[in-house]
């Protein structure tokens, strides 16, 4: 054996470190092993990311989105068990009928996670108020009417809402007035809803990314804003939407009496 302190023993004892680590993981994963999750705006970005990486940790996993045709081309690259719906979240009735087919295929729903979006920055003055309605159907409404169609199945299963936000929901900036409405609005629902059913042992949690590299910045129609949002992108060192499906494993991932309500995740390079 080598002496306290000697560089065998150091080298030892950083090992065993990472090994722990190594195994702490692994068994944060296995929380998820046979979990049934439901994701929303799952063709693309972070929902694509975020529903690939749940597979990979165990979960049975539905994916909602309008582009169905892009989804049965991730059951392929799927490491399990992958069930693509047509959803569209601004329709009531499109969401009920996703929990419901979700529900029959695989008898039950752990968690919801709520990632459809969509961004259309703009000045208010002489706006295209079709956008701000856009925005307010798919971002804010479509993530209640979710919440509202999943909640039963949830509290059944004791199981969690996951409301993918931004950090629009904690400062408005020019130009996304709209957009950090609906996303302070999912906030104050958000919390509305924890304080509703958290004793129920249904936990709510709330991502907020920064910049992350997805298309959502192509939803933009104003010049101005989409040169700006280019600008942003290539002055900084963006997000991936990987990064943020490890933020949603990470807090799914925790014992059921610890509930992680809120995670901020910004680019090391983002000042606001």
């Amino acid at each position: 054996m080598g002496a306290a302190g000697s560089p065998l023993e150091t080298h030892r004892t950083s090992l065993e470190g990472i090994i722990v680590k190594s195994m702490e993981s692994v068994e944060a994963h296995r929380a998820l092993e046979g979990k049934v999750v439901l994701v929303t705006g799952a063709s693309s970005g972070i929902g694509r990311e975020v529903a690939l990486t749940l597979s990979a940790a165990g979960a049975r996993v539905a994916m909602g989105a309008r582009r169905v045709d892009r989804l049965a081309a991730l059951v392929e690259s799927a490491h399990g068990e992958l069930l693509p719906l047509q959803l569209d979240v601004t329709d009531s009735t499109s969401v009920q009928r996703a929990v419901s087919e979700t529900v029959s295929r695989f008898g039950r729903l752990d968690a919801l996670v709520n990632n459809a979006g969509l961004m259309q920055s703009g000045l208010i003055l002489d706006a295209d108020v079709r956008e701000w309605q856009r925005m307010i159907d798919t971002n804010l409404l479509g993530s209640m009417y979710a919440v509202h169609a999943a909640l039963p199945h949830l509290l059944d299963a004791k199981g969690a809402v996951v409301q993918v936000s931004s950090t629009a929901a904690r400062s408005a900036s020019l130009g996304s007035g709209v957009y950090a409405a609906t996303k302070f609005g999912i906030s104050a629902f958000s919390e509305s809803l924890r304080q509703e059913v958290t004793r129920r042992g249904v936990r709510v949690i709330v991502i907020q990314p920064g910049f992350v590299d997805t298309e959502l910045t192509s939803h933009i129609t104003d010049p101005t804003m989409q040169a700006a949002a280019a600008d942003i992108a290539a002055s900084m060192r963006t997000l991936r939407p990987e990064d943020i499906a490890e933020a949603i494993v990470y807090a799914l991932s925790q014992p059921e009496h610890v509930s992680v309500n809120e995670i901020l995740v910004r680019p090391t390079d983002q000042v606001q």
